[in-house]
């Protein structure tokens, strides 16, 4: 099936059903519909009928034949169909696109990189609206190449721009949102189709063109502008994604641009002793010598390496990396795709934290690099969660290393046919003989995220925490005492007043969390004179308030007091940052009366 013509309807088609002595019966009592789709694998033909649906793949290994001017019989795994056409015409059109699957047998670099299961699979995943879902409620991801999109203008309004890997077609939405004078959507999984119907839905398919197929084996009419594309996978690289974005640039005019532009994989040694035992005890299962009366202890060994060889991808708190992360960058503008074959870095990290090694951990960042403005959009840690999370490799044997020594390796990685890559860490202690590494499949990872916010290493409390608790209580009574006394009232609805009033008053307006609310302020229903009361929105001790709290900065540094009540300075009292001591307030509350 042509880039153009991804999806092709024959309506009034009968199927028939071929036996072993080529006797034929009905498949369906009467006509049916049948609906031919572009496929990764090649055509995908689709039989629309309820009572008994079917489906299958035409590709250059499929058996196939013309029956007469109406017919093409078709011999699948578990049977032969025969189906016949209403007019000679709309066979000839079947006919056609199949024999140009079966003929295509032209090699191209996505082909002779991958092996064929790898890609079948990778397209049949993101063939899946469901899946696209999954990418497009990312939040942070498709906000961000919206802004990074819309920011630039400069580099979009009436500019051609290619999408690669296009999925549901939402970057192209953003491209023409920015002005693009026209966007052509290049997707070779099945979701193309569907991209097809957004973009017709929409009524921009006069700017937006949905191309279907690889982008190693398509064609355009035009070179673009600019190329925009969802490339990255778990650790920046898993799923060879970013060397088909980068093949694209084929397409691109000399100086055309590329978002993203870059990407930073950054490195860093981590501490997490739960983590490793965790994976350590699973292998405790095949220790069994009477599992079912089965002795599985000959396989421990091969458990333990294979649990080990997992990356594992969740999230996890900053402070467990013993040292600053390094970072490997990829200018997409610049890099051949070839360059993403074989990658090594060289590691090199002076340990800010004593403790024991327990592998790296990994993150990246990508950079939109525009005419009008620079736009990142990061996975790191410290950053809200992506669908990406953070990848940690563990090593095979961790290893000690104090503050200050120097820690050094590297990181290889290999591509694979499988559209991963093999992965070799090492991590050695400088002027010891201490060394550890570990082989892992970036192909097969643990997913662990369970959604629960990562604790922060053991071992960082440097107070009491259950002193703590009760300080930050005797505070808050402190702070409501102050209140009292003085005639601050801070009500539920975040309403400051500063005049002094009847302790039933202040009794009936409950107080605030302090900084929870914005206070908004308001001035009495009947003022008794034309002065704005000290609570309005414009008056400075209201802008000084901070949430319910007092600001420092309303205390004088002679000792004066915060309010006059009547002309009658209240007692004075020293502060703890916004909030009064506490056991000045004793000698407060008999001064006042």
């Amino acid at each position: 099936m042509s880039a153009s013509n991804s999806e092709c309807y024959f309506t009034g088609v009968k199927v028939r059903r071929l036996d072993d002595d080529g006797q034929s019966v009905p498949v369906y009592p009467g006509k049916v519909n049948l609906k031919a789709v572009y496929d990764p694998k090649g055509l995908s033909i689709r039989v629309e009928d309820s009572s008994e649906p079917k489906e299958f793949i035409v590709c250059t290994s499929s058996e196939f034949a013309r029956i007469g001017p109406k017919g093409l019989l078709f011999k699948l795994s578990t049977e032969a169909l025969l189906i016949n056409f209403p007019s000679e015409e709309e066979t000839n059109k079947l006919y056609k696109a199949v024999v140009a699957i079966k003929e295509d047998k032209v090699s191209n670099v996505f082909t002779e990189r991958t092996e064929e299961s790898s890609a079948s699979q990778y397209f049949q995943f993101y063939g899946y609206l469901s899946q696209q879902q999954n990418m497009m409620q990312d939040f942070i991801r498709t906000s961000t190449y919206q802004k990074a999109i819309l920011d630039n203008p400069a580099d979009f309004t009436g500019k051609v721009v290619l999408d690669v890997g296009a999925g549901s077609g939402i970057l192209s939405f953003f491209a023409y949102q920015s002005g693009a004078k026209r966007v052509y959507a290049v997707e070779a999984s099945s979701i193309a189709v569907h991209a097809a119907k957004l973009v017709a839905a929409n009524k921009v398919d006069d700017v937006i063109k949905v191309v279907s197929g690889k982008i190693e084996e398509i064609s355009i009419p035009e070179e673009v502008d600019i190329i925009i594309s969802e490339p990255m996978g778990y650790m920046l690289l898993n799923e060879r994604m970013l060397e088909t974005f980068l093949h694209a640039k084929k397409f691109l005019k000399p100086n055309g641009k590329m978002f993203p532009t870059r990407g930073d994989l950054h490195v860093a040694p981590f501490t997490d002793e739960a983590l490793y035992m965790e994976q350590f005890n699973k292998v405790n299962f095949w220790y069994q010598e009477y599992f079912h009366g089965v002795n599985l202890s000959c396989l421990r060994d091969a458990a333990m390496e294979e649990y080990f060889r997992q990356p594992i991808v969740d999230t996890f708190d900053i402070n467990i990396c013993t040292a600053k992360s390094q970072r490997h960058v990829i200018d997409f503008q610049a890099s051949h795709e070839t360059d993403l074959h074989r990658i090594e870095i060289p590691l090199e990290f002076h340990v800010l934290t004593s403790g024991t090694v327990h592998g790296l951990a990994f993150w990246f960042d990508v950079a939109f690099i525009g005419a009008n403005s620079t736009v990142w959009l990061s996975t790191a840690p410290t950053q809200p969660l992506t669908h990406w999370y953070q990848v940690r490799c563990l090593l095979s044997r961790p290893i000690f290393a104090k503050q200050g020594q120097l820690l050094t390796g590297r990181v290889l990685m290999v591509a694979n046919a499988k559209q991963s890559y093999d992965l070799t860490i090492e991590c050695k202690i400088e002027g010891t003989s201490t060394v550890s590494t570990n082989t892992l499949d970036l192909k097969n990872p643990y997913f662990r995220y369970t959604g629960v916010q990562p604790a922060p290493p053991p071992g960082n409390l440097h107070t009491s925490p259950s002193e703590d608790v009760w300080a930050q209580m005797d505070l808050q009574g402190a702070r409501q005492a102050v209140n009292l006394v003085n005639g601050v009232i801070v009500d539920g609805l975040g309403h400051v007043s500063l005049e002094s009033g009847s302790p039933g008053l202040v009794q009936q307006q409950p107080n605030i969390h302090q900084g929870s609310i914005p206070a908004t302020g308001r001035k009495d229903k009947t003022p008794s004179s034309a002065v704005p009361p000290t609570s309005s929105a414009t008056s400075l001790p209201f802008n000084q308030l901070i949430g319910g709290g007092i600001s420092p900065s309303l205390i004088s540094s002679n000792g004066q007091p915060l309010i006059q009540s009547g002309g009658t300075s209240s007692q004075a009292y020293p502060l703890i940052g916004d909030y009064a001591i506490a056991a000045n307030l004793r000698q407060m509350s008999s001064s006042s009366s």
